[in-house]
């Protein structure tokens, strides 16, 4: 390959058509035509000298070498927008771009960081996705962001995650319920319930289910509903039980009884994830060390880590 061919408009072009896995919407954004970006991934292929993208029946798939081409493009524009920013450095001032995105839960989180963070860096323009955890799953697969925060991981050797605060689960029921008040229930007990469930692959139904799992336990009835809003609301009303982490408690108004259930909580935590083959940009290394030394300003002492698990970063916390 030929590298004085390559600019950097062809590898902005190429970055943006990967992300959306769409040449027309990629063109759209991009203020360009659409046989304008067709043309421009031609010659990038050209120059490369190998397929890049494979579009069939519309699937969009990338091929090994447009996966390696896809990371080292992220890498270069990166490293300019970093230059920008110790560019305005140097000038006087802070500055930065930074994409975080956070499974649905952290919503209850991640704002109270990011207030005192922006207090602190007003130049540095953060966006923040929230989304449910195959949609988060699916960002960070394709690395659309700078740093993740999920309460349940994903695992592989490319994945860096720091616990940063407790995240315990606990069993809800609405203030009448018969064993409201009950000290240590045995969840046998409870099992004849109907439990409200989050969405197939969230974080805490799958806790939930694997410490069921592993206590042998069975439920009898359960309903899906995809919002931790509306699962309050529906304890509240009589609809079933359910097991849920404690942030959404503390943010939520409706009066709720947290029953003592053997076994409860079960111990969880929030992880700040990101990717060991994507180069942590100097805005996220920010937010990183702004964290490390102002969380325990922002978040309740209850909610912080023993200082062994807080220690460093660790790869696939799942195979621990």
């Amino acid at each position: 390959m030929d590298v004085r061919h390559l600019s950097f408009r062809l590898l902005q072009v190429y970055v943006r058509v990967v992300q959306v896995e769409n040449i027309s919407a990629a063109a759209r954004q991009l203020h360009l035509t659409q046989p304008t970006v067709s043309l421009q991934l031609k010659k990038l292929s050209e120059i490369v000298g190998e397929t890049l993208i494979v579009i069939q029946k519309q699937q969009f798939t990338l091929t090994s070498s447009g996966e390696a081409l896809y990371r080292a493009a992220c890498d270069v524009l990166s490293r300019f927008d970093d230059f920008n920013s110790e560019l305005t450095e140097l000038r006087g001032g802070r500055q930065g771009k930074l994409s975080v995105a956070i499974v649905n839960t952290a919503q209850y989180l991640m704002p109270r960081i990011l207030g005192p963070f922006y207090q602190q860096f007003p130049n540095i323009d953060v966006t923040l996705h929230i989304a449910n955890r195959a949609q988060i799953l699916h960002r960070f697969e394709h690395q659309l962001d700078d740093i993740y925060l999920f309460s349940h991981p994903p695992s592989g050797e490319q994945v860096i995650a720091k616990p940063i605060v407790k995240n315990p689960l606990q069993v809800i029921a609405p203030l009448g319920h018969w064993a409201a008040g009950i000290k240590q229930i045995d969840f046998t007990a409870l099992k004849q319930e109907r439990f409200l469930l989050r969405e197939l692959g969230s974080a805490s139904r799958l806790m939930f289910e694997s410490w069921l799992s592993s206590q042998g336990i069975e439920l009898s009835h359960s309903m899906q509903i995809d919002s931790n809003e509306a699962i309050r609301l529906g304890v509240v009303s009589g609809l079933g039980l359910s097991v849920i982490s404690a942030h959404t408690l503390v943010e939520g108004r409706e009066k709720l009884a947290v029953l003592d259930v053997k076994g409860f909580p079960i111990n969880s935590h929030w992880y700040l994830v990101r990717s060991s083959q994507r180069r942590l940009s100097h805005a996220s290394s920010t937010l990183i060390q702004f964290i490390d030394q102002h969380l325990a300003e922002i978040v309740d002492a209850a909610w912080l880590l023993d200082s062994d698990l807080n220690a460093k970063d660790v790869k696939d916390p799942t195979s621990r």
